[in-house]
């Protein structure tokens, strides 16, 4: 009982990492505007500063936080990471001034590490042959926090547009409360590795594991496809006012549904697909769909054609966990958290990049001078990056897959 209740906590962690992040999607062109005074392009260049400033920090931040996690264990990394998260969506409720949102987001940033940390607590406790599938369980809560997320963000914005970071604050100190009654610790002597500087940075861990068997392009994948991933967080609110004249509610309700059906395909679909194919073939497998879904959007012009691409798109989820599973298996079991560092510094360092470059590209195709008017011009490149992707995966022999591997356990 103990475990689940552990577990309950680490996944509400998860969910209310992605909470603050839905919440902020749908208020986050007009608070810029109200902030900034700026129009909807400029604004979508500012939100994808601010985006690219949390990411930033992630990058830097996650393999300290990992590492730290392999020394001093999950749980004291867990709950002082909430303490502060807690204290930054307060800050962020009371900025009135730019400088004020990007103090933020570099607070909010480094708060945000634990992904990492997360990820190691839970191959502490999975077998070896349970890992993709328990990693799945992340990405079911982080689809339920984006269910809730935008709903919440929806709805407290009808207080006003600081409400909704009051209310991720209370949800995250309720789960710091939780945390410290139930969360025990699963680092032991036995797998305890030393914190060393020359690692705790992301070039460092990433030159050390890049080291092992089969995880040096995989790493490249992760970069890739998480770039290609995180157009949706980047662009979705100002494409969606743009190409479909929504409001805050209506964006809202479309990442609700998203969320719901990311929580189905890897809280429980990707269960099924894990039965008949192997890690390396369901990786391939959602990255097929995420590619239909993304190159649909780059063309959808009414609101019901992307309603419809968004279970298409879903199922493209299944393409995270399956590669982490992968790299996990290929890792020592006194890596794990080093590796889920490294993964959340290259995910934070698309999310550092993607913003920037789709949110530019969406300025330029919605430029009154441009010769080509196209919103969904970001969501063609990342479909392009999902095929550079899939190149990569299939040059790959049955040999070279992670599942060859023997596990570190065995």
């Amino acid at each position: 009982m103990n475990r689940k209740l552990a577990l309950v906590f680490v996944l509400l962690t998860v969910a209310i990492d992605s909470i603050g992040i839905g919440i902020i999607i749908p208020v986050m062109p007009d608070l810029i505007r109200e902030v900034s005074s700026a129009d909807l392009a400029d604004a979508a260049l500012w939100g994808g500063a601010l985006a690219a400033t949390f990411s930033l920090m992630q990058f830097i931040c996650s393999p300290s936080v990992g590492s730290l996690s392999d020394r001093y264990g999950r749980r004291p990394v867990l709950l002082i990471s909430l303490f502060f998260m807690t204290l930054d969506y307060i800050l962020l409720g009371i900025a009135h001034v730019m400088w004020l949102l990007f103090l933020g987001r570099v607070v909010g940033g480094i708060t945000a590490s634990t992904p990492a940390t997360v990820t190691a607590f839970i191959s502490d406790i999975s077998k070896p042959e349970e890992k993709a599938q328990n990693f799945g369980l992340i990405g079911a809560a982080f689809g339920i926090g984006f269910v809730l997320g935008p709903l919440f963000g929806a709805f407290f914005a009808e207080f006003g547009t600081r409400a909704p970071f009051y209310a991720a604050a209370a949800f995250a100190g309720c789960n710091l409360i939780l945390g410290w009654f139930v969360l025990p610790e699963t680092v032991t002597d036995a797998i305890r590795r030393p914190f060393r500087w020359k690692r705790a940075n992301p070039v460092g861990s990433i030159y050390h594991l890049a080291k092992l068997p089969g995880l040096r392009i995989f790493m490249v994948v992760m970069l890739i496809f998480q770039v290609a991933f995180t157009v949706y967080p980047a662009i979705w609110s100002f494409y969606t006012i743009e190409r479909f004249g929504w409001d805050p509610a209506m964006i809202g309700l479309s990442l609700a549904a998203y969320g719901v059906m990311i929580a189905i395909v890897q809280g429980w679909f990707i269960r099924i697909i894990l039965k008949y194919l192997s890690e390396r073939q369901t990786l391939l497998f959602g990255m097929f769909f995420e590619l239909i879904g993304l190159a649909g959007y780059g063309f959808a012009t009414e609101t019901w054609m992307a309603f419809v691409l968004i279970p298409i798109s879903s199922i493209g989820s299944v393409a995270t966990p399956a590669l982490q599973g992968m790299m996990s298996r290929a890792a020592l079991d006194n890596q794990q958290g080093e590796l889920h560092g490294v993964n959340a510094s290259l995910t934070s360092l698309a999310f550092f990049l993607s913003p920037l470059v789709m949110t530019g590209i969406f300025y330029v195709f919605v430029s009154p001078d441009f010769f080509i008017y196209l919103p969904g011009a970001p969501f063609l490149l990342a479909a392009l990056m999902i095929v550079a992707c899939m190149i990569l995966i299939r040059s790959f022999t049955h040999e070279t897959d992670p599942r060859a591997i023997p596990s570190s356990r065995s």
